[in-house]
């Protein structure tokens, strides 16, 4: 009998509890039910929703750029939709970008890699959408501001740094990102423009790296064999600088060949202080990505803002080095 009447506590037992654990998750799904529901009401939805278009999510330097557009969003009463081709593709930018215009967001923020991109920034504008450029400018176009490097006084930096740092004495190569996107052209005649004043200096060669490392390195192998003369190699994308060395590597003529390229990504600062890069021209694209929200913020709500906003760029070496502060991460 003692064991019937234990096996019955038992049950009973097992009974409580179970109706105890029904009662208990069924007023948690209650609550939890109620929450979403807030949470998707009308008065609890961000008041303004932002497309920012990159040119491409597996590079650090658009990670950074969405970092700071996205933090932007957490400190403001905005939705940012951050999207963008896996690598550089101008035409599936522009997909995107007719994307954003048909689901008649609040705002664009986009890159105007090349001039198709005005007549979408002006169909934008035409529609109500306030467009600003980021990166890469469309002055010719409808869009309100831009935001980001001053990609020609970049070009100068690069040049006059160059021709200190040699003496006015350099055969030069240079490998660009793009002969069509508008940021590197910029880069290319901003140092020309420098260089062409200089009778000791000389541009022997421009190769185009389509923003990709191996082909960086395919075009400055095949330049350096070419022309045994060059001395300097002046890349102006980030893959440019590791592109360039590791062709110089393979040649045997990387302690001979001194490099400016752009960038202040980890890989390479690490080339930088290994002294395989002499000098890199650091931009500022999480800044620009926490900005463009604040600025995009201002043109909904009426207030004026200036037509070009432009972000520093600044000369980073083993002169400086020490003194470097990487900017990831850290609000404006």
């Amino acid at each position: 009998m003692n064991r019937k009447r234990a096996i019955y506590v038992l049950l009973m037992a097992c009974l409580v509890i179970a109706i105890g654990l029904s009662f208990y998750f069924y007023k948690k799904a209650q609550v939890d039910r109620l929450e979403i529901t807030k949470a998707t009401e009308p008065d609890n939805l961000p008041s303004y929703h932002f497309a920012l278009i990159g040119e491409e999510m597996d590079h650090d330097y658009w990670r950074l750029v969405g970092e700071g557009a996205k933090d932007a969003e957490k400190k403001y009463d905005v939705f940012v939709e951050y999207e963008g081709p896996r690598r550089s593709n101008p035409e599936e930018q522009l997909k995107l970008l007719d994307q954003a215009i048909k689901a008649k967001v609040d705002g664009i923020i986009v890159q105007a890699l090349t001039e198709d991109f005005l007549p979408m920034i002006n169909k934008a504008v035409y529609q109500g959408i306030p467009v600003i450029t980021i990166d890469t400018d469309a002055p010719e176009s409808l869009r309100t501001t831009y935001i980001g490097t001053d990609n020609y006084l970049a070009g100068q930096i690069a040049g006059k740094t160059l021709v200190e740092d040699k003496k006015g004495q350099a055969t030069v190569g240079i490998i660009t990102g793009s002969f069509t996107n508008a940021h590197h052209q910029l880069r290319v005649e901003g140092f020309k423009n420098v260089v062409a004043d200089i009778e000791g200096v000389e541009i022997v060669e421009i190769e185009e790296s389509n923003i990709t490392q191996v082909i960086a390195e395919e075009k400055t192998y095949e330049m350096l064999k070419n022309h045994p003369e060059i001395d300097a190699l002046y890349g102006t994308s980030a893959l440019d600088g590791i592109g360039m060395v590791h062709a110089a590597e393979s040649l045997n003529r990387s302690s001979s060949i001194y490099m400016i390229s752009f960038d202040t990504l980890p890989e390479n600062m690490e080339l930088l202080e290994q002294g395989k890069v002499d000098v890199l021209i650091g931009q500022k694209p999480y800044e620009m990505g926490y900005r463009s929200i604040e600025l995009m913020l201002d043109i909904v709500k009426g207030r004026s803002v200036e037509e070009v906003n432009h972000t520093d760029a600044t000369v980073v070496s083993q002169k400086n080095l020490d003194n470097f502060i990487p900017q990831e991460r850290d609000e404006p």
